[in-house]
Order: structure tokens, then sequence, then C-alpha cells
């Protein structure tokens, strides 16, 4: 049988590759490749569609959180609290301006930050709290603020774009959200891309201050920022997909549905659905023997991924934090446990049964 990729790219571009190719062409011919009209325009349109007034395209997920971060002022001597079970730039981010991510657990019943936790590991040196929308789910954002107080929350919604919960829009909520367009994101480009959203007019300004070695006027600089501007060649190319997110977001629910339905009753657990707008970037199933199931689909030609093999405190970069095996228990059976199964738009009926059919097969 045709083999069943983790994601198919190819599938998605298809239908619009002549409007892809006409919005490269515009960008070629306007000589305007760094910032300028384009990038304005997209801006302008995910601030719509995230019901934020305030949107900065930057040069990727990862600079994006980074960006917030330096725009709320973090740095050596501060804590940011975040979540142990993540991508790496989740931390990441925190340590290359000098502080320290303060790690705590996820919740026994999803894969977001446990709020309890975050209220426990608050303290004076605490600068802000970073939770993630994992695999496309909100996290619990009305509890989060209730602990934050008045401490800002940079949502780290790379995953998300789409996604809602009763708080609000995903990125839209906290004082900044920061969305990622690597190309296996919801809404994906043709190579890096970022963008940050924030209702804060003076945060919105001192964000583009920064996204450009601080400088305004040109070589006038009044911050030390970097160089975190967004190509208009992704822009256009993203105004060409962001009309669909809608549509392809219905279609991995579709999918999600049909794979909560089919698994019903296997010894693997399906993902929770806490809010009815989950964005499934990821569809991530926990399941007893993991290993030895993505091997079995593996050869019934069936992509899968991990995310992630191994928490964000076991990293080596961290270690000077101190942390030890079992500081995080639910963090490390997550990764011991979690499969992400096919999920893109395109999917289809067949090769959804496919699907489940191998894994009900493998547990038979």
């Amino acid at each position: 049988m045709t083999a069943i990729p983790l994601l198919d790219l190819g599938a998605q571009h298809a239908p619009l590759m002549e409007a892809l190719e006409a919005a490269s062409r515009r960008v070629i011919r306007s000589g305007q490749y760094i910032l300028g009209p384009e990038v304005e325009a997209f801006e302008a349109e995910v601030a719509e569609v995230v019901g934020s007034p305030h949107a900065i395209g930057v040069s990727s997920g990862s600079d994006a959180l980074l960006l917030a971060l330096m725009a709320l002022d973090v740095g050596p001597g501060d804590e940011v609290i975040t979540t142990a079970f993540s991508f790496f730039a989740t931390a990441g981010c925190i340590a290359r301006l000098g502080a320290r991510p303060v790690f705590v657990d996820i919740r026994p019943d999803g894969f977001d930050l446990d709020p309890e936790a975050v209220a426990r590991a608050i303290t004076p040196r605490t600068k802000a709290i970073l939770p993630v929308h994992l695999f496309g789910q909100t996290a619990d954002l009305k509890a989060l603020r209730h602990v934050a107080g008045d401490l800002p929350i940079v949502e780290d919604a790379a995953q998300a774009l789409g996604a809602a919960c009763c708080e609000g829009h995903a990125g839209a909520v906290g004082a900044f959200g920061c969305f990622s367009f690597f190309p296996t994101k919801p809404l994906g480009g043709v190579g890096d891309g970022g963008l940050v959203v924030t209702g804060d007019a003076e945060l919105a300004a001192r964000a583009r201050l920064l996204r450009a070695h601080g400088a305004k006027p040109k070589y006038t600089h009044h911050l030390v920022g970097g160089n975190f501007r967004l190509d208009a060649l992704q822009a256009a190319l993203l105004r060409v997909k962001l009309p669909h997110l809608e549509a392809w977001m219905r279609g991995r629910q579709e999918n999600a549905a049909a794979y909560d339905e089919g698994l019903a009753g296997s010894p693997v657990m399906t993902p929770p659905r806490l809010h009815e707008a989950h964005a499934y970037h990821q569809y991530v199933i926990r399941a007893p023997r993991r290993d030895a199931l993505r091997a079995a689909l593996a050869e019934a030609g069936i992509g899968t991924g991990i995310y992630y093999p191994s928490p964000l405190p076991s990293q080596p970069c961290f270690a000077e934090l101190g942390h030890a095996p079992g500081d995080f228990p639910e963090a490390e059976r997550a990764c011991r446990e979690v499969l992400a199964l096919p999920i893109f738009p395109e999917l289809g009926a067949a090769r959804r049964k496919r699907v489940t059919d191998a894994i009900l097969t493998f547990y038979a």
C-alpha cells in the first residue's frame, strides 16, 4: 500500500500553487524584500483572525518568544516559569537572555502547564509566566491568569493559530502571544517566520523597535534589539494560505473526531479536548509499549512522530539547574508514551481507517 506520511505539504500546496507563484512574482518584482507593504498587510490580517489590535511579524517562532521577553525587559537575575514538556525554544529563549527557566510539571490529564504547580513556583524574582498551547490545545488560561495576578503571561502559541478557549483566541489573552510559521505549523510558510501579538500599544511599539536593532530612525539605536524582521516573500505566501486556515482546522478536527471514535476502548489514551476550538496541530496519543507500536506502524507504512522524547530540564544545557529524574513525573511519563499520528486535513477516511486498524491490530 501507499505510505501514509505524518504530514503532506504537497497535498496542501497543490491547489494553491498558481496563487503562491503569483505572490512570489509580485514580491520579486516589487524590489521590497524585508518588511514593507506585504508584511504590514499580513500583520493586519492575522491581527483580525486572532482578535488582537497589534501584530508584529518576525523571523521565526523562536524569535517571537525572544522578542516578547525582551520587550518585557527579562534579563539576568529574573525567573520565568514555564513547562517541562515542550519544544526547546520555549525554554531556550529564557536562558538566552540570562534569565532562569523555572520548570514546572504538566497536568496528569493533559499536556498543559499545571496552574497549581505554577502558583508554588512563583518567587519575588518571577518576571513572567510562559505557558505553551501544545499540539493546538490552549492551556488553562483562566486558571493561569488567576495565579499570575500582575505577572505578565507570554503565550507560546506556536502550534495554536486558530485555537481558542473561553478566555479568547490563543495568543490574544496574555501580555504577548507568540506564533510560528515553520512549514509544519497550522499556517506554515516556505521557510521560517513568526509573529507576536499584543493588546498593549506601548508593548507593541517597544517590540517593533527591538525587531530592528532598536533603531528609530535608521542608525539611531534607542535599545539593543536584534534582527527579527519578517521577509516580504514569506508574508506574501502566508497571505495566500491564511484564508484557508479555518477550513484546514476543520479538516484536522474531523480527523481527530474519527480517531477518537475509532480508538475508543483501545489501550491508547486519545488527546483530551478541553476546548471546542482545538487546532490539532498534532494528534498525540499516549500509548502503552509506544516504541513497539511505532515500529509496527512504520512497517505498515504509516508515519508517526514523538513530540517530545525527553523533558526540557533533562537537556544537557540545563544541567546546572540541578534537576534529577523524578522531578517532573508527568512530563517524564508523557515522554515515554506520546506518539503523533497523521492528522493533516487531506488525510481522508480511508487512510484514517488504515491508521486506526493498524493500532487496533497491534494491541489485539
